[in-house]
Formats: C-alpha cells, sequence, structure tokens
C-alpha cells in the first residue's frame, strides 16, 4: 500500500491517490485532474474507484472529469440526491489490491458526509489509516453551519456523533488523513501538519475533549463566512460541472487587442502581479489578485461568473498557473492573457493607473489625514484587534458596501500583509475613489512595531 497526496494551491485542499498492487483509488480530486492519470501511468496501476468525501463547498470537484479519463467508478453519499455517480451506505466496503475500505457514514459537516477506513487485509485486521474528509482535521472540525444557522444545532450534534461513535472507535493508532489543512474556508484554527492520529487527535485537538452540550456550543461559536460563490460550487458539485477538456485557453493578446477587450463591460482585468508591483503601476480598472491564494479562493469572492477574465502576469509562465486556480473554482471564461505584460503596454505609452502605499510607520505619523479601512475577517478584529478608529468592512463585501463610503476622504486600506488590502484598494479605485493607500505590511507590521490596537465591541 502506497500513497501520494495531491495539494491544490491556496485551497488549502487535500486529495489522495492510494493504490495496493495494480489497482488505485482517488479521494476527493480536483477538477485539473490529470495529475492522477500521470500517477496512474508512474505508478503501473489502474484507477478503479473515485470516492468523494461529500458534496464540496469550496472548489469544482474534478470527479466527472477523472472519470471520464479512465472509465472508473464514482461513490459518494446517499443522503443527498447526486445527479452522477453511485451511492453507497454506511458500512458498505469496497476492495483495492488487497486493501479493505470501509465506508463510514458521518454527518455533520453536511448530511452525506462520509469517512473511508483502509484495512491492509495482507497485514491487518484493523485500519490502519482513514480519509476524514470535513469531519474532522488536524487540530479542529469540519463547519457544521452550511446548512444555516437554525440548523448548525442540530448538525454539530451529528458531528459530535460521528466523531465519538464512527471516528474515534476505530483506534488511537490510526492515521487520519483530511480533505483540508491550514487556511481553509472549511474549517476554523486548523493546524498545518499533513495528518496526524485518532490518538494524537483525542489528546490534543480540543473539541474532541467536550462533551456534547459543550461541543456544540464551541461548534456554533466559530466564526466562519459563508463566500458567494459555494452556491456555484454546490450546485456544480450535486449536478456535474461543465468538463474542462475540450475548453479554449486563454489566448495571448498584443496590446492593441487586450486594450480593446479591457473596454468591454463584461471584461474584467484581473492582475496577478504582488501588490507592490500592482500598486506601482497597473491597466486602469484592474482588479489586483495576487498568484496564490489572491487567484486560488478570493478572486471566486469578487469576480461574476458572466465575466470575461482578462490576466496581466508577471512571467509568461505565469497564465496557466492562475487559469488552473481560477478553474478549479469554476471560472471557465479565462478569455486571454496580456502576451508581454506590463511592460510592453508602458512601453507603448498605454495609460496606466498606480496604487499609493504606506508603510505601518507613514501611517502611524500621518494617521490623522486618513480613515484607516481595516478589511480582515470579523474573527480577525475580534481576535487581534484594530487601529483604533478604524472603519471595518471585511474586503469581499466592498463591492456592495463602497457607495456607503464618502468620497472626500483619504483611505488607508490595511488587512494582515497588504494582500487583501490590494484586492480592496483595486475594488475602491475600479468605483472611482481617487484617495487611496494599501498599507503594506498590514496589521502584522503595526503590531510589531509596538503601535497600539483596540479589539472592537461586540455589536462594533
Amino acid at each position: 500500500m502506497k500513497m501520494f497526496t495531491v495539494k491544490s494551491e491556496g485551497l488549502a485542499h487535500n486529495s489522495y491517490f492510494l493504490f495496493d498492487g495494480k489497482e488505485a483509488v482517488v479521494i476527493d480530486p480536483r477538477r485539473d485532474c490529470k495529475i492522477y492519470t500521470h500517477l496512474a501511468r508512474k505508478t503501473c496501476t489502474k484507477i478503479r474507484y473515485i470516492l468523494e468525501t461529500h458534496r464540496n463547498e469550496d472548489y469544482v470537484i474534478g470527479s466527472l472529469e477523472l472519470q471520464d479519463l479512465t472509465k472508473s467508478e464514482i461513490y459518494h453519499g446517499g443522503q443527498l440526491a447526486f445527479k452522477y455517480g453511485c451511492t453507497v451506505e454506511d458500512g458498505e466496503k469496497l476492495k483495492v489490491g488487497s486493501l479493505k475500505i470501509q465506508v463510514l457514514q458521518t454527518p455533520g459537516h453536511t448530511n452525506e458526509s462520509l469517512c473511508y477506513s483502509i484495512v491492509n487485509t495482507e497485514k491487518d485486521k484493523q485500519p490502519t489509516l482513514v480519509f476524514s474528509g470535513d469531519t474532522l482535521f488536524v487540530g479542529s472540525i469540519g463547519r457544521t453551519d452550511l446548512q444555516g444557522k437554525d440548523a448548525q444545532p442540530k448538525q454539530a450534534e451529528k458531528l459530535y456523533t460521528s466523531l465519538h461513535e464512527k471516528l474515534l472507535p476505530l483506534g488511537d493508532g490510526v492515521m487520519v488523513y483530511p480533505a483540508h489543512g491550514a487556511g481553509s474556508v472549511c474549517g476554523s484554527g486548523i493546524s498545518n501538519q499533513p495528518m496526524t492520529t485518532l490518538g494524537y487527535e483525542r489528546k490534543t485537538n480540543p473539541y474532541l475533549k467536550m462533551g456534547k452540550e459543550e461541543f456544540v456550543e464551541a461548534a456554533i461559536a466559530q466564526e466562519l463566512i459563508v463566500p458567494s460563490y459555494f452556491a456555484k460550487m454546490e450546485e456544480y458539485n450535486q449536478k456535474g460541472a461543465p468538463r474542462l477538456l475540450g475548453l479554449p485557453l486563454p489566448k495571448p493578446f498584443d496590446v492593441a487587442e487586450f486594450g480593446a477587450e479591457a473596454t468591454e463591460t463584461d471584461s474584467v482585468v484581473v492582475d496577478t502581479r504582488m501588490p507592490y508591483a500592482f500598486a506601482g503601476s497597473h491597466i486602469p480598472n484592474a482588479l489586483s489578485f495576487w498568484l496564490g491564494g489572491g487567484t486560488a479562493v478570493y478572486a471566486a469572492w469578487i469576480l461574476g461568473y458572466e465575466q470575461r477574465i482578462l490576466l496581466v502576469t508577471e512571467r509568461k509562465e505565469d497564465v496557466m498557473r492562475a487559469t488552473k486556480h481560477l478553474w478549479r473554482v469554476g471560472f471557465d471564461n479565462v478569455f486571454s492573457f496580456l502576451c508581454k505584460g506590463m511592460s510592453e503596454w508602458q512601453e507603448q505609452g498605454k495609460p496606466i493607473s498606480h496604487l499609493q502605499t504606506l508603510s505601518a510607520s507613514d501611517l502611524r505619523e500621518r494617521l490623522v489625514r486618513y480613515v484607516v479601512l481595516d478589511v480582515r475577517e470579523p474573527s480577525e478584529w475580534r481576535q487581534e484587534g484594530t487601529i483604533e478608529g478604524a472603519q471595518k468592512i471585511f474586503f469581499a463585501d466592498l463591492v456592495r458596501q463602497a457607495e456607503g463610503l464618502s468620497r472626500n476622504r483619504r483611505y488607508a486600506v490595511t488587512c494582515s500583509v497588504g494582500n487583501r488590502a490590494s484586492i480592496a484598494a483595486s475594488i475602491l479605485s475600479r468605483k472611482g475613489f481617487g484617495d487611496v493607500s494599501n498599507v503594506l505590511g498590514g496589521m502584522i507590521a503595526w503590531q510589531s512595531l509596538g503601535y497600539p490596537t483596540v479589539k472592537p465591541k461586540e455589536n462594533g
């Protein structure tokens, strides 16, 4: 028995390629899925099954894409009316090589959530590992609010039961491979360890030390935002997403072509360079999404699925990386890219915009001149504090709430380090706000310099 972990940058998503003998199984594949067929060729195996732990909310699952390539069978939970694949029930067993895969029904995060325990029948009678999906993370648990706040107490009770009656009885030595790591929007306080054991979690995971009542209260108290793009992911992952096979790749446009397309009302320029490069010069009305978390996650919080996306990248090889990031969250309309980047745009004398920047010390010295706009998540404001007098608007809410801001003020936009602030500042600039600065280094720099912060009141 051997296994490869396939990580998806920015999404903190883990999928797994498990094989034994001449057969393999893939758990929760990502949408750009040729990596799994590459692994099958590398290991001289045939992918027999594609197993889903639940209808994922934060990315497009690649099950149908992979099935087209491999003719493998897709399985998922029966408590949701999927439009593709087959359902499996609690206790059902599958076989891959000498491995026995047992289905564990573990509702809570979602009602159709499943975990899969693995027994190597040549060596053991008991499970050696379990794929825990979004039921159990390293140091945390899956979120329980996706059915709505009214249903959350019941979902949390279900999750408690799943953990204590299905997972923990497998044994302390069982290795746990979750669907997400640190930074995922599917849980709070997830550790950056890639895997764990049930015994280690029993000793260290705070949620597993709680009784049911305390567990439910703690699960409800988690401060997690539901991104608007989740609805599209849920639709795709229940009905089946459009295939990437045959999808056109973004077209290389010269300056004239790109400039003409950028003026179309249904087009949006996505600049994937780092915030400091974006600040120096960018195409007017471009949005700033740095290559990494910006393109992999945060773009989906802002962009519309009807928009045509035009990419500006630092390097030509960044185009496909950014495109794959966008594909993973359902954006199939990556239309074109600026072939020679900003350098050629500038050399041809095309119009450019700038974004002012401030250091934390600059802001401290000139604080009275600015309205500080803190665009971090509410949990960050409450846990880490903010600058006294700061106006707090989560960056993804600026698309709707910007019109409530005065256009006669100077804004210093801050987040943790300046990345989300660059997104927020570019949104404001696109909406016509003329005096906006990104605080590079953000609140981390502010606090490292010992400058004061305040924690907002509960209703603040």
